[in-house]
Order: structure tokens, then sequence, then C-alpha cells
């Protein structure tokens, strides 16, 4: 296996046929033309407000161009937070990283960890450890749309090899993150990044964050201008005075391929929006008071979790399915703070309608809005959602379109959102497929990791990351379907029919060891608590097919956008959470506060009584959170306080056990003995279930207790090894249970060797052994 980013050190990109993304400035590097000196002199350039709205002021009066002063009269200025002060005397976000990457510490100080933010990078040390801190950094990419070409994903797999801690973590917004860097391989990896036609800039700090839109690669007329606007847009926003090169590439900045639309947006002054005569005419020294989030997407395609962001663009199309504008959504965001109600997660809400050809001028317009008048001065008020808040939806709008010049067209009717996750195989519209794989808690390691390499290595193939944390494999001829499902399944990537339901829509974010604002577990928490809500499902009679949307992060920042979730769990002490109700599968309605600082072992306590409630009261096909909604937290907490216990569920799994009449009769009669009928008895003692004695069975894991449609009990080994057509399971007195598939029943005996150490076999019953149970749910399981 050869590395990508060796000779990458050693050379600049000579191949002019390459074709860099547009908002990592294109192909080839070359000197700056406005690289500015690495010193510490502060360039202070930067327009005074022509018309500083207050919130009591009018907002009828035309804002105009003026003249950019030497400095600005700090006299009038109101109070700043020390993050402004260290942006305005970065020397446009290079000094103090500069100085700071040249010494033989470990680590950078308090001014150059804010700065080195800007170039995408955090930070850390692991939590876990005690004594001295071990410093390291954290490397997100910005990839808009989640797009990476095959040379990026190689490079990324390369490089958390070589200089991270050997896995890849996806995102909630379409990017990796690289843990694990070391002060010294900083450049080294950066360099390489960019080198290989990949970026970290802005994807972290004050500007504008990685642009989402729908990762499925279809070659519908939608979903391309969706994707082609997010990447304009994202281009639109990138910083553009040279920090980023001069720092991690001496300089040498890549020339821009930029489509004339977004440069003559960008460069447009028409109604006051930008610097003049700046090095970022978008921006200034301070750039934006707070991230700034957008998302793009086509109607009813709620991939992208279209309401949590700063804006929201959605194309509009006319009965020909040809674009024709976009509606806008603004004020939506998830960070909050403890026990402080003034800050909060909030939904976008309509702006307007805006013609196709203007998007770039009114999405320039809002961001510009946000940095003239969005606050300063405390940082957990500086989110545009606040701004939003404060002055309502009519005056922002009015502000805006001062900046825009235009009115904003009334908002398009939308048909109604629903989550698509694109798991599993699907058809692109050019005759290629793309295969979207579950990644659980977005954390690409060990055999994954190495199979998607050989993968995606060998038959050349790009990938796109989604906003749940997955990942998809695009443009696959049909003949490759058969071999790259082979390797997929022996590594252990099943479809996502063999994931547990739970799993396939819960997300969290990394939390402990590396991330500072940890409170709690989350990434390293959710699969034990997973484990729990479906044993939990389990005992109050749920279905294994039902669902619900869990979230967790490691505190209330809400950066897996758990107060969208059903069921929220939010960081709130050591070992504790906030419990979140009330968010739906679809992700359009946001969560509220149930209980707080529940304690780690008593999740139970709260989640028994809500589930067995929610199947026992709930109206037809209702979600568990639009259920909990319809309840009321009053009638809710009332359900948990005077909780006591589940009647017993009928049956662990809702079976029906069949069997011959004989041994049907010696079961019931064994029963009635205990005040109890067949089916009941074969569920309590487990005669349907166990585990598989032979560890080699991968699927088995995976695989069982999944809501097959055939379970058979026989007192026969007899297992078909290695496929999905049937898995060996111990079961009812010592026969075993096998799940084969419809169409192929397997009686080949090559695994007897295999059930001898069963340590709970006894001698099989002397009638007829076979049962046939039929489990209620996942049709289709095997189609």
């Amino acid at each position: 296996m050869t590395t990508s980013f060796g000779a990458a050190n050693t050379a600049l990109l000579k191949d002019p046929k390459l074709q860099i993304p547009s908002f990592v400035h294109g192909g080839l590097l070359r000197p700056s033309s406005n690289s500015l000196a690495l010193t510490t002199t502060t360039t202070t350039t930067r327009r005074r407000h022509t018309h500083l709205l207050s919130s009591s002021s009018s907002s009828s009066h035309v804002i105009r161009a003026v003249s950019t002063p030497a400095r600005p009269n700090t006299a009038t200025e109101t109070k700043r937070s020390k993050v402004e002060i260290i942006k305005e005397q970065s020397n446009y976000i290079r000094y103090p990283l500069n100085e700071e990457l040249l010494t033989d510490a470990p680590n950078i100080n308090e001014a150059a960890t804010q700065v080195i933010k800007f170039h995408g990078s955090y930070q850390q040390y692991n939590r876990d450890d005690r004594g001295a801190r071990n410093y390291s950094f954290m490397l997100r990419t910005k990839n808009p749309c989640g797009k990476v070409s095959n040379r990026l994903y190689l490079t990324m797999d390369d490089l958390a090899d070589q200089f991270g801690i050997g896995t890849l973590r996806l995102t909630t917004r379409q990017t990796f993150q690289l843990h694990g860097v070391l002060k010294k391989d900083l450049k080294t990896v950066m360099s390489t990044l960019i080198k290989n036609m990949g970026s970290t800039l802005g994807a972290c700090g004050d500007l504008n964050r990685n642009v989402l839109a729908p990762a499925a690669p279809f070659t519908r007329k939608d979903y391309q201008f969706a994707q082609q606007t997010a990447e304009n847009i994202a281009a639109l926003l990138t910083p553009q005075s040279g920090f980023y090169y001069d720092v991690w590439v001496d300089g040498e900045q890549v020339m821009t391929a930029e489509p004339p639309e977004v440069v003559k947006a960008r460069n447009d002054n028409s109604h006051g929006t930008n610097f003049p005569e700046s090095a970022e005419p978008i921006y200034g020294t301070q750039f934006l008071p707070r991230k700034f989030k957008i998302a793009v997407t086509v109607p009813t395609d709620n991939s992208v979790d279209i309401l949590t962001n700063d804006i929201g663009v959605v194309v509009v199309t006319d009965d020909e399915g040809e674009p024709q504008g976009f509606n806008i959504y603004v004020g939506g965001g998830m960070g909050r703070t403890h026990r402080l109600e003034t800050t909060f997660p909030r939904l976008g809400e309509p702006l307007g309608f805006v013609p196709k050809e203007d998007i770039l001028y009114a999405v320039k317009a809002i961001v510009v809005t946000q940095r003239e008048h969005g606050r300063r001065d405390d940082r957990k008020y500086s989110r545009m959602k606040y701004l939003i808040d404060s002055w309502g939806i009519e005056k922002f709008r009015s502000v805006v379109e001062q900046y825009y010049g235009k009115k904003f067209e009334s908002f398009r009717e939308l048909p109604e959102w629903e989550f698509k996750s694109y798991l599993g195989w699907h058809e692109q519209g050019d005759g290629s497929l793309f295969c979207g794989l579950h990644v659980d808690n977005g954390r690409i390691k060990g055999k994954m990791k190495t199979t998607l390499r050989e993968i995606i290595e060998k038959y050349d193939l790009s990938v796109r990351l989604t906003p749940n944390q997955n990942i998809i494999l695009c443009d696959i001829r049909n003949s490759w379907k058969r071999p790259i499902t082979t390797a997929l399944a022996q590594a252990g990537l099943l479809h996502p029919r063999y994931v547990d339901p739970l799993n396939l829509t819960a997300m969290a974010c990394p939390a402990f060891p590396l991330c500072p604002l940890a409170i709690t577990e989350a990434e390293r928490g959710i699969p034990d608590i997973l484990k729990r809500v479906r044993a939990t499902f389990e005992k109050v009679g749920l279905k294994y097919s039902e669902s619900v949307v869990i979230r967790i992060t490691g505190c209330p920042n809400g950066c897996a956008r758990p107060y969208m979730a059903e069921l929220g769990l939010v960081g709130d002490g050591p070992n504790s959470y906030q419990i979140w109700l009330g968010g739906n599968p679809n992700q359009t309605s946001l969560a509220r506060t149930f209980m707080n600082k529940v304690k780690l072992q008593d999740l139970e306590k709260v989640l028994e009584p809500l589930f067995y409630h929610w199947k026992r009261r709930r109206q037809s096909k209702e979600s568990f959170g639009d259920f909990t909604t319809r309840m009321g937290f009053e009638k809710l907490q009332e359900l948990v306080d005077k909780w006591e216990g589940p009647v017993l569920a009928p049956s662990r799994y809702n079976l029906k056990l069949f069997a011959d009449k004989e041994t049907y009769e010696a079961v019931d009669q064994l029963a009635k003995l205990q005040n109890k009928n067949a089916h009941q008895l074969a569920m309590e003692q487990e005669w349907t279930s166990g585990r598989c004695w032979n560890s080699k069975c991968y699927y088995v894991e995976r695989v069982k207790m999944r809501g097959n449609p055939l379970l058979w009990l026989t007192d026969t080994c007899s297992r078909h090894c290695g496929t999905n057509r049937c898995i060996l399971l111990p079961g009812f007195w010592g026969t075993f249970l096998w799940l084969i598939s419809k169409s192929n029943l397997c009686n080949r005996e090559c695994c007897s060797s295999c059930c001898s150490s069963s340590k709970d076999q006894v001698p099989p019953p002397t009638t007829a052994s076979l049962f046939l149970a039929v489990v209620e749910f996942q049709v289709g399981f095997f189609s």
C-alpha cells in the first residue's frame, strides 16, 4: 500500500489537469500577491459603520459604501470580548501563531490557541492522563457537500496512521477530524493536505464553517444545483488574505479557479457590504462575532438538519424540475449554556425567496448583517440567532434588504421534510451506483478503515461524508457491486438492514478524552447506552423495528444536534445528563429539557416508564418525540414519578411459537404447571435465543436477534458457515437456532465441532424437535 503524502511534500502539484475545489482556491501554488509579512504589526484597517442600527433605531436608512479610515475610533466602541481583541491584533489571523509554531514547547499560548481555530485546528490534551498534560492538535477538514476526492481520502488515511491516532472521525458537518497530531508535525500535515486537494481553512473559528448539502451523488438537476450552490457559497465566504498559506506553505497560495459569479459577488460593494481595499473584503480584521453555519438542500430532503443552521437555503424548482430560486431560512443554532435561560437552541425561520441568480448576494447580505450587528462583547450571545431573537424577523429582514439592495419575495410553499440517510445501495441516475455505509459513532477504525482503503484505492472511488456521520462510496459500476459487497461483508460492514435501527440514527460528539469542553462521556458512552435502550425496549414489549432518534453530547454546545433528537442526552456533570424530549424523526421540531442531572446509572428509571407508556398510549404510528410532545412534560413527569415497573410483556420479541403437536403439548403442560402459556414460557426461558459458540462467525454478533422472519430450532448442528443464510445459536434444550433465508434452507452439517463446547447443553427432547418461530417485524429482512 503506497502512501500519498510522501511525494507531495517534496514537490508541488504539476499536473494542470487536476481540478482543485474552488473553496481552497484551485490548483498550483504560487506566491500570494496579497500575502502579508509574518510580523506582530497590527493591521487595523477597517470600515466604520456608516449606520449602526440599535434596537430602537429605524431600519429605513440607506447604507452607503464609504472609504476605510486608517484606524478605528476606539473611544466610541463598546466593550469587546478578549477574543475580539486577539483577532484584531493577529495581523489577519497570523500572529502569534506563526511565532508559537517555532518554539520547542509541545503547546501554544492562549492567543495562538484562538488564532489556530481559523486555520481549522484545536489544541487538546488527553484528559484521561494524570500528571503533565500531553498536548496534541485536532485538525478538521473543510469539504463542502461532504465531497472527498479519491486522492484526498487516501491522504487522510495515511495521515491518520502516520501522525494521528490511527482513526478518522466523521463529523456532523460532513468533514473529517484528525486527532492526535503533535505540534512538531502540524506543518507537515497541513502542507500535505493543501498539496493533495484538501483544506482546513475556516473549518473552525469565527467565520463561515463547512457548507452542508445532501451527500447523495444523484444526477438530478435539483441535487446538482444544490451542491453547486453550496460550493459557490463556500468559495464566496472563504478568507482572502492569504494567512492560511503564509503559515503552512510559506506564502505559496493556491491559484484561484473560482466561478466568475463568485468573484463578482465577493467584489460587489454597491450596498456597503465590503471593507474597501481590505485584504478581507467581507470579514475585515474582526471576522464574524462567532461561528456561522450554512446548509443547502432540496425540498423534502432534510439530511442536513436544515433548520439548525444560521442560514438554510432550499432549492425551488418549477414543474419541469428546473431550478428557479431559493427559499431562505435564518436564525437556527444549537449551542447554549446550562442553567442560563437566556441562551437556547433555536430553529431557523423563513426569511424569504430570492431568484437563483441572486443567492450569493442574499447570503452575503445576511452574513454582513451579522458581522455589523452581532454582539461582540459576550460570546455566549454572539450567534446570529440571538440577534434575530432580539430584533424580530421583520426588522432583521429590513436590515438585510439594505445590504441586499432588493426586497425578498414571499417564501414559496414547501412539502413536508423527511430525514434521509442514503444508506445501502442506490442508483445515481447516470448508470452508476453509490453505497452508503453506517459508521458507528462516525469513527473509521480497525478493519473498517483497512477495508475502505482497499476498496477506495482499488476502484478509484470518490466518497461523500454525510451530516449523520456516515460515508458514501460513489461512482460504482454495476459490475463492481458484487465484489465490493463481498469485501464489505467479510469486514463485518453489513447492509443497514442488519444494523440495529437505534444505531442507524444515533449520533454522539467525541467528548472525552480529548475535547476540552466535555463534561461527561458521549462517543465512548453511546454504545452501552444504546444497548440499555434496546434492553428497555425489549422489557416493555416494543418491537425490534421500533426506533427513537438518540443523540448524545458531552456538553451543552450541541455539536451532535441533541436538541433536535427525540431523546437527547446532554452532559450535565460527571456521569450525568440532561434529558431532552420532543424532537421528531424528520428533524423539524425542537426538543425541550425534561430532566436535569440524571445519573448514568439511573437512565432506566426515566426511560422505562416513558417507553412503556409510549407503546400503550400512542396514536397510530406516532413517533416517540411526537408522543412526548402531545402528552406534555407535566404528565410525563407524573408517569415517571409513579413508576413501579412494567407488567410483564407477553413475549420478549412478540414471537409466536409453533411446534409439532406432541412437543407443543409437552411444553404447554409444563407451562400450565407454572400458570403460564407455552409462548410465554419459551420466551422467559430464552429457548429461542442465545449466543453462537463459534467465534469465527462474524454475522452472529451483528445479526442475531435482529428481527429475522424465520427462526428454526433443530437438534442437529447444521449451518452454512460464512453466509447470511443461516446463523447458529444455542437454543431449546441444547438444540440450536438457525436464521435461514426464506428462499434456500441450508442443511449442511459443516460445523458440529463448534457446538460441543456449549456449557448449557442437556439431552435434547426425545420427541420431534423442529420448531418454527415467526418474528413479527422487519418485513423483507432477507429481500
